[in-house]
């Protein structure tokens, strides 16, 4: 059996969006190549074992489909290819590219500089663009082609003291829409999902508290909301669905 592959960049904590799409595409029967950047998660609040992406491979293959993973910073030269390269040579040409991985650090009117905005441009929409341009051209099926850009509802309100993410990640909403009219002929759709505010390890109890107030249904968002909506988008039922924005947060009263 010839299982179709899935890319998904950002993949590094077991509390995150991330593996939880990679466990719902392995149930779907999709073999799985994704990639971490432990640097990243170390200097970020949340705690990252260095041993997390061994344990989500191992937990991947045994919903018995293949997975292998790279650690890589998307930023570097070469990095994009490199990483299409291994793809191919390990697994074969993917049908699905799921770009999840992000860089943010707080950055108000005080505080941010050039260095950290070119860190989150790199990341945030230079990687994320060049990542679906490479897999555009190396697409070779004849259909069912999927790429999924997460976002973060940067159209929906502001965000303080976030303002290089805010602008980067807005980026790739326009990126999305602009792909779909070109590559509908070569059998691909594209979307953008914003998952909202998710309970990834990162809000603490004082802001869940406060956010919880905010959704109508009384929870805060999880990981595998996020992963179920993206499992519809990669299947054959959402052929008719590209170029969209897709908010799944849930009623969250900004």
């Amino acid at each position: 059996m010839r299982r179709k592959v899935a890319i998904v960049t950002g993949v590094s904590r077991q509390k995150g969006i991330g593996r939880a799409i990679c466990q719902e595409l392995a149930k779907n029967q999709f073999d799985i190549f994704f990639t971490y950047w432990s640097a990243y998660d170390h200097q970020m609040p949340w705690k990252v074992e260095e041993n997390e992406p061994d344990q989500i491979q191992k937990e991947i293959r045994a919903l018995g489909v293949n997975c292998e993973k790279l650690e890589l910073d998307i930023s570097q030269k070469n990095s994009i290819t490199d990483l299409l390269n291994t793809v191919e040579q390990l697994m074969r040409g993917p049908h699905v590219l799921i770009n999840n991985a992000t860089y943010s650090t707080e950055t108000s009117i005080e505080s941010i500089t050039a260095v950290e905005l070119d860190k989150h441009y790199q990341v945030n929409l230079k990687a994320t663009t060049l990542l679906c341009i490479e897999f555009i051209k190396r697409f070779k099926h004849q259909s069912q082609g999927r790429i999924i850009n997460i976002s973060s509802g940067q159209s929906l309100g502001p965000m303080p003291n976030e303002i290089a993410y805010a602008i980067t990640k807005a980026a790739i909403d326009n990126l999305t829409k602009t792909l779909a009219q070109e590559i509908a002929s070569k059998g691909i759709t594209i979307n953008s999902v914003n998952p909202g505010p998710n309970d990834t390890g990162w809000i603490s109890e004082n802001l869940k508290e406060s956010l919880i107030q905010q959704f109508p249904k009384n929870r805060i968002g999880q990981p595998t909301d996020t992963a179920n909506l993206i499992g519809f988008l990669v299947s054959e039922k959402a052929d008719w669905i590209t170029g969209q924005i897709i908010h799944s947060e849930g009623g969250f009263k900004r």
